[in-house]
């Protein structure tokens, strides 16, 4: 995950609406049933989800009323650690 991926699709939602990155979603996740596609492609496409999946969770603590750099910081976070276990 990145995080200026991430920030920049989270402002793209307060712009716009999650709407747009939930159907870019499940149109990358049909994408990916695609037999042709390599390795290389598929983890390109993967890492787009998981930042437009980032982005709704941070989009979602902002929401909740948490202040949007917190909310970033908190996520990467939790990310890293996740990673780290």
């Amino acid at each position: 995950m990145k995080l200026p991926v991430i920030k920049q699709l989270t402002q793209f939602i307060e712009d716009n609406d999650a709407d747009y990155i939930i159907e870019t979603i499940e149109t990358l996740e049909h994408l990916t049933e695609v037999p042709s596609l390599k390795d290389e492609e598929l983890d390109v496409i993967g890492e787009l989800i998981s930042n437009m999946y980032g982005a709704l969770e941070v989009s979602k603590m902002i929401k909740d009323g948490q202040p949007k750099k917190e909310a970033l910081n908190a996520f990467m976070k939790r990310v890293l650690g996740a990673i780290d276990a």
